[in-house]
């Protein structure tokens, strides 16, 4: 069944530049800028009008219709991200073998997870600041996706394959996520 008509807006805080370009949006806050591809469709358009950002289809069906709350939910993350940030936070937990690990250039290194010689690398990415304290890691950004990913490679690297859960819990593990500020 298609919707005739659909419109969404968002509001654009004060203080935030929010450009649409094609498929390209860009959003400028005071913790920075960035630039993201929407998902395109011929019946779906994105515009900016006084502070909002307008997101309107006409003759849409159901795929189209998720698109655009998809759509409006991307571009509230971008704003949030600009204005206050994204942190993810980490636990290191053995019971083993002291578990060491840090931050080299773009990606965090783990060394003795249940007393393994090799050294296990979970990628940082681009615009992410990861930060090791004790038993603490830190993942800060304004992508919230960026963020996310990183957090969930340093747990994946992490990952014991082999081992009985019970007994060997020793990993890294999310256990709080928050919007900074």
């Amino acid at each position: 069944m298609l919707t005739s008509y659909i419109l969404e807006k968002v509001e654009i805080p004060e203080g935030i530049t929010v450009s649409v370009n094609n498929n390209s949006i860009k959003v400028k806050g005071p913790k920075g800028e960035i630039e993201r591809n929407l998902p395109s469709s011929k019946s779906i358009t994105v515009y900016v009008s006084n502070n909002y950002l307008i997101i309107e289809g006409s003759f849409l069906n159901k795929r189209e219709k998720s698109l655009v709350y998809t759509i409006k939910r991307h571009v509230e993350n971008l704003i949030t991200g600009v204005t206050r940030g994204y942190t993810y936070y980490l636990k290191i937990i053995y019971s083993h073998f002291p578990v060491s690990v840090k931050v080299v250039g773009n990606e965090l290194q783990i060394t003795n997870l249940i007393g393994e010689k090799n050294v296990r690398r979970a990628r940082i990415y681009p615009g992410v600041k990861v930060t090791v304290k004790g038993e603490d890691i830190t993942v800060e950004g304004i992508d919230v996706e960026k963020v996310a990913q990183t957090a969930a490679n340093i747990e994946h690297a992490s990952k014991i394959i082999g081992f009985d859960r019970r007994v060997f819990g020793d990993g890294i593990y999310i256990f709080k996520k928050e919007v900074i500020g």
